[in-house]
């Protein structure tokens, strides 16, 4: 496994910067039938209750609850594509961060503070307050220098690692559908 060094990793930052603001695309989707398991799909659905249907988010569970049911604040995760082709060096590797949605946007918390509303696809989601900040997972498919870089001052200030959302309005999402900000 291939992987790169901090300093490699840091100078990957303006290109994570040049990641459009106000309307972007839909580059990957994965879903998480089961823990450990990664499916790209063509399209999802999302629903206010369920999250992604197919994946395991809802039946995992969650460390982060007192009682160990699914974090309702952590239904969908979105990572910037230029981020994770930047630390997920092949290709090959790149659902295995774990994220449901894989979009060509910015995600920093500049644009998109907590409580930002955005439509994708036909749904409509809504930044969640919950960092989203890697785990020893992460480390072991990325290296510890990729962990060390989401968790940097640019790594946070960028969201490098993605963000947690919550599905306001249920819909449909497919490979190249737009996301874009939603005007409160």
């Amino acid at each position: 496994m291939t992987t790169r060094t901090l300093p490699e990793l840091i100078a990957g930052v303006d290109e994570i910067r040049r990641s459009p603001t106000d309307r972007g695309t839909v580059e990957l989707i994965v879903v998480r039938p089961a823990r450990g398991e990664r499916q790209i799909v063509e399209h999802v659905t999302l629903d206010e209750t369920d999250g992604v249907i197919g994946d395991c988010w809802l039946t995992r569970g969650s460390s982060s609850t007192p009682d160990g049911a699914a974090n309702p604040i952590a239904q969908v995760t979105l990572m910037n594509a230029r981020a994770l082709a930047l630390i997920a060096v092949d290709p090959e590797r790149r659902a295995l961060a774990g994220d449901q949605l894989i979009v060509d946007f910015d995600l920093s918390g500049a644009s998109m503070p907590v409580g930002s509303r955005f439509s994708i696809g036909t749904a409509v989601l809504e930044v969640s307050p919950k960092a989203h900040t890697g785990c020893a997972k992460f480390v072991q498919r990325y290296g510890a220098d990729a962990q060390r870089f989401v968790n940097t001052e640019v790594g946070r200030e960028l969201n490098v690692r993605g963000i947690f959302a919550v599905v306001i309005t249920g819909g449909t999402v497919k490979l190249g559908d737009t996301i874009s900000k939603l005007v409160p």
